[in-house]
């Protein structure tokens, strides 16, 4: 949440002339954003990526016909500095355009917009006019656009207001300094602080003594930030964005994060969501014992039971695999699975992680790279491990790398669904639905991507 980051010009280098404008982008192939931790911008929540900006970010992605890579940023003061840096290509963090920073960076059209208000415990001497708001002292973030108008309002009624500012420096800091303040003023410790009201809205539902209801501001527009050259992505956004907004998909995101806030609150109080609990799922420290035995980091593995299973012990696919690795009864049979502890998630993941490790010990004698071993083996695990050798056979017949998964031997595995390629003669184990495992890997990995960029690895 970022609508109150404002860079004082005294603290801001002039922008640098780095450049990754739209075609640059595209032929990369991917769209870098720089988010922060927040249900407005981006959280995990039950193993799944969320956020309305990261659903629109998503979807803005797919438009440019490029995929979409989230850097999670948590000292938000640095953020217009890391995008004039290249560290990104565009801003998504709930921020507020204001002038100050159009010095900076270009603003896309407004996402949506909202207004500033006072944040106070509900009691009988709560503030109810602007007037009250002298010889008050209110807390905000430092470098905010909240001080800016605090300060304006300040002269506009002639009187002081005691405007303490919060330093937001500690990178190691997960929630966001707003709703640090906002809970201060919940449990006592200041008495007032200042939020824009989408986000107020969503506390207030958190901490049921708030009131919001003085607003201090205007309307004002909540936008996506781009490096000034970049005038062809910020075109691009801007053509896109207006289609979007023709759709009833853009407004169901929209309720979905600001006004089904009871929905929201269940999310934000989980142990599962990375804005308050920080776990993946109730199996965390199983995955943390279990994945030693392969010296994986047990957040890839933790994306690998969430493209199984999403972490329900009790699933059954179609062809009767069961618990959250979804073994076949007969893999599952010879690592000590049977029907009186078939869904137990300690014994599952034990017997699956044996069977990986089994996959692993195999790919390991021919390929050297530790991640190219990790996605050789997961393709083995979803399809099984003939299919990815015959692939692996196409890839070194047809000159492409045989030890390497991405745009290589995966390329193969897509063949391997033409009568041309699976009836070679390399190949010993037929016709392969060549998109499961190509995608089974892709989704793993791109999960555990997510995970990285929120959870501990410890």
């Amino acid at each position: 949440m970022l609508s109150c980051v404002e860079e004082q010009p005294k603290k801001m280098e002039e922008p640098l002339p780095y450049t990754f404008d739209l075609d640059s982008i595209q032929k990369r192939g991917s769209l870098i954003a720089l988010v922060d931790n927040s249900t407005t911008s981006y959280f995990i929540y039950k193993g799944q990526p969320m956020g309305f900006e990261y659903e629109l970010l998503e979807r803005f992605a797919n438009y440019l016909k490029v995929e979409l890579e989230v850097r999670v940023v948590y000292n938000l003061d640095s953020l217009t500095q890391l995008l004039n840096n290249g560290e990104g290509d565009v801003v998504a963090a709930n921020i507020t355009a204001t002038s100050n920073r159009k010095k900076y960076v270009s603003f896309s059209n407004p996402i949506h917009k909202t207004h500033q208000v006072l944040v106070q415990r509900r009691s009988d001497s709560m503030l109810t006019s602007l007037e009250e708001l002298s010889d008050k002292t209110i807390h905000v973030w430092s470098n905010s656009s909240f001080i800016e108008r605090l300060q304006n309002l300040s002269g506009e009624l002639g009187e002081p207001i005691n405007i303490v500012a919060v330093d937001n420096t500690d990178t190691s800091i997960v929630m966001n300094k707003t709703l640090q303040l906002v809970e201060a003023v919940s449990k006592g410790t200041i008495d007032y602080t200042v939020a824009d009201e989408n986000i107020a809205k969503v506390q207030q539902k958190m901490h049921g003594n708030l009131n919001i209801d003085l607003d201090i501001s205007l309307e004002q527009n909540i936008a996506w930030a781009f490096r000034h050259p970049d005038s062809n992505l910020l075109n691009a956004a801007n053509e896109w964005l207006k289609l979007e907004k023709e759709q009833k998909d853009f407004y169901t995101i929209y309720l979905k994060y600001f006004k089904a806030r009871s929905k929201l609150k269940k999310k934000l109080q989980s142990d599962f969501s990375s804005v308050s609990g920080g776990q993946i799922s109730p199996y965390d420290e199983i995955l943390k014992k279990e994945v030693r035995a392969i010296g994986w980091d047990w957040r890839l593995l933790a994306a690998q039971v969430f493209q199984e299973s999403k972490f329900d012990a009790d699933a059954e696919s179609w062809i009767g695999a069961y618990g959250l690795m979804q073994l076949v009864p007969h893999t599952a049979a010879a690592y000590g699975i049977d029907s009186s502890n078939m869904t137990s998630p300690a014994a599952n993941i034990r017997a699956g992680v044996s069977y990986l490790k089994w996959i692993q010990n195999f790919w390991e004698k021919t390929i050297e790279d530790s991640i190219q071993v990790q996605k050789f083996v997961l393709a083995s695990y979803n399809v099984g491990l003939g299919h990815i050798i015959d692939a692996k056979n196409l890839a070194d017949k047809y000159g492409a790398n045989p030890a390497i998964w991405d745009d290589n031997v995966e390329d193969y595995v897509l063949l391997k669904s033409e009568q041309k390629y699976y009836s070679d003669e390399v190949c010993k184990h037929g016709y392969c639905r060549g998109k499961e495992p190509y995608n089974y890997v892709k989704n793993i990995f791109e999960g555990y991507e997510h995970y990285k960029n929120l959870i501990a690895a410890e």
